[in-house]
């Protein structure tokens, strides 16, 4: 479908990467990963037209569309959430002006035979399938069924797009992307600005679609449940894995052990023949072997190890400070802005030493009782700190509180207070800046560095209580297995607001959901919160039927047991019968569409048939129901 040709790009004297090449087909589920700076993003906006490689080509063929989701986007959108949703079936339209464009220009042709009349048709079968694929039976249904998956509510449709953060918008963007079904999808670090419970719906939704998706996360579960393939960036060259990410990781694992032990003999086999090479030179009975050996020195391949980028951070917590038992109370705390109520009288005892992770959709609270909790934001009831305690809070938009005119070091050294002013450079170092980086200006750093720095700044003051909102945001997955790591072995209280579930699993043993204004407690890490979830959702669903069973008179297992036999009897009787009803409806429509199909290719062999606007229209219309039927055919099967 789409054929990358040795691709090259060259920034200010440095390869990103150089002559790469591989195939995107159809169908594919490609997870493209590599470190901070490896150019992951600089390869998706390529293939996606919107820069140019300093040498190569992207071949891909014309029927093939692209959807693009940027990491972040300045949108300036002054309609409502569905308005700018519904944006997104203009193809649709298109699509339909142009098979009218058709219909008119075959209904004055009478040239039945020619190639052109056949391909004209053959244009105009392809466009009613596209508008079957993209338009369905319901646009305006198909846009809310993905706001509401994405997290939006029903009443936030009539919103205005101006009143909602850059995170919702850019679900909005998705939705928008999701609804065109291009043939390949492109997403860059889709999950950035979606909850937990966004990103279960994503997952469901990308493992089912019909198309190829190429994207970049750095979310390990994510990539799990949806590539089948894995692209690595690493040292201006690319590898290409049949698997997964986690299985890819051991892979990679394997190869470079494989190259190693390849290496070390190849090694050893030159040293012996370069032994043997010096031991004999002058001697002119060896003269023949001499020359075997040194063209067999000369042809032979030197075995390459693959150089790995080795540069990871390193760094643990300073010990916790002794505190008291009680490390955090809330009592009666809440929180409005105006009419709108986003915590209402929580209560909270969290003990010394606890691990907690706040989840739950976006705009449930989670970040405003993070703020409350750290002192940032007033509010009304009350929040007593236990005995000695010093919070460290890392705030979601930390980067941003960053001085962007003070370098790398200034942000540090400017802060830093007794033996701290000393170990700055040691620390920064560990943090993987040394050298001139140093000296760099905040505002030229990434995402990434940014993130880093400020975990730094972190590091300069001993705390007992760390809130940690959306920690792992711009960082790349070695990095996020280092802050784990360094979590995992802090011996003080924890309270970290995410949306990763690896990066939360094990590390966190209670965790609170955010409905707001309430929250709710959950016993274990975040997947045993999420399998209680599932069964509390199914227990929904059954419990109008235990209501039901316990209202009812006693009566015998047997004769429950019966009943039961009927109901199930009577409900496969039901569906089997809708099944062969759907069947025949399918076929009846199968026949006369291939019917119209022969009258399209041979015009002059049925000389009986007008073929005209209404005749392709009545077309359309069939292919249309011919694929609700199937849908629904599936659905009821299932």
């Amino acid at each position: 479908m789409i054929s990358i040709q040795n691709l090259s790009i060259h920034f200010t004297g440095q390869d990103l990467f150089t002559d790469i090449n591989f195939l995107i087909r159809e169908k594919d589920r490609i997870g493209l990963v590599g470190k901070n700076g490896a150019g992951k993003t600089t390869l998706i906006r390529i293939i996606a037209g919107l820069e140019q490689p300093s040498h190569g080509s992207v071949v891909m063929s014309d029927d093939v569309t692209v959807g693009y989701l940027p990491q972040e986007k300045n949108i300036h959108s002054t309609k409502t959430v569905l308005e700018e949703t519904m944006t997104a079936f203009e193809e649709f339209h298109q699509i339909e002006k142009n098979l009218a464009k058709l219909q008119d220009e075959l209904s004055q042709r009478t040239d039945y035979e020619s190639d052109s009349y056949q391909r004209l048709c053959e244009k105009m079968s392809a466009l009613n399938e596209r508008l079957t694929l993209i338009g369905g039976h319901n646009v305006e249904g198909e846009a809310e069924r993905i706001l509401v998956g994405l997290g939006f509510d029903h009443e936030d449709m009539t919103r205005e797009m101006n009143e909602f953060s850059n995170g919702w918008q850019m679900r909005v963007e998705l939705a928008k992307i999701l609804l065109r079904k291009p043939k390949l999808l492109l997403l860059d670090e889709p999950t950035n600005h979606l909850d937990i419970e966004s990103i279960q719906w994503l997952e469901n939704y990308l493992k089912n679609y019909y198309g190829a998706i190429f994207m970049v996360s750095h979310d390990r579960a994510f990539l799990d449940h949806i590539t089948i393939r894995t692209i690595e960036i690493s040292g201006g060259k690319i590898y290409d894995y049949k698997c997964a990410y986690t299985e890819f990781v051991e892979r990679r694992e394997e190869r470079i052990d494989m190259q190693k032990a390849a290496f070390d003999n190849q090694q050893r086999e030159i040293k012996e023949i370069e032994a043997f090479i010096e031991r004999f030179r002058y001697k002119a009975t060896k003269a023949k072997q001499v020359q075997s050996r040194v063209k067999q020195l000369e042809k032979m391949d030197v075995v390459e190890i693959d150089d790995r980028d080795k540069s990871v951070m390193h760094f643990k917590f300073p010990p916790a400070p002794h505190s008291g038992k009680v490390t955090l109370e809330l009592s009666h705390v809440s929180k409005s802005y105006g009419d709108k109520n986003i915590l209402n009288d929580i209560n909270l005892l969290i003990p010394r030493g606890e691990k907690i992770a706040f989840v739950g959709r976006n705009g449930e609270g989670k970040s405003t009782l993070a703020k409350i909790i750290c002192g940032v934001l007033d509010h009304t009831g009350e929040v007593k700190l236990g005995h000695e305690v010093k919070i460290g809070y890392y705030a979601q938009n930390q980067q941003d509180m960053l001085d962007p005119e003070k370098t790398v070091f200034e942000t540090l050294d400017d802060v830093a207070t007794g033996d701290m002013r000393v170990k700055v450079k040691s620390l920064l170092g560990a943090f993987l800046f040394g050298g001139e980086t140093i000296d760099k200006k905040v505002k030229v750093l990434s995402g990434g560095e940014k993130a880093r720095l400020s975990l730094a700044k972190m590091l300069l003051f001993p705390t007992n209580l760390l809130v940690l909102d959306e920690p792992t945001n711009h960082l790349d997955m070695l990095s996020k297995d280092i802050l784990k790591s360094a979590l995992l072995q802090f011996d003080g209280t924890l309270i970290v607001v995410s949306h990763d579930r690896d990066f939360l699993q094990g590390l966190t043993t209670k965790v609170y959901e955010f409905k707001k204004p309430h929250i709710k407690e959950y016993i274990g890490d975040i997947y045993d919160f999420l399998e209680e979830k599932r069964l509390k959702e199914l227990d929904d669903l059954n419990r109008q039927q235990k209501v039901q069973q316990q209202a009812a008179p006693a009566v015998s297992q047997n004769k429950i047991d019966y009943e039961a036999k009927k109901a199930d009897d009577r409900e496969k009787r039901r569906v089997e019968k809708e099944i062969k009803k759907l069947e025949e409806q399918i076929d009846a429509l199968e026949k006369e569409l291939a019917t119209l199909d022969e009258i399209m290719a041979n015009p002059a062999s049925h000389p009986e048939v007008k073929v005209d606007d209404n005749f392709y229209w009545s077309y359309g219309k069939k292919k249309e129901d011919l694929q609700y039927l199937i849908d629904k055919w599936g659905e009821i099967a299932m």
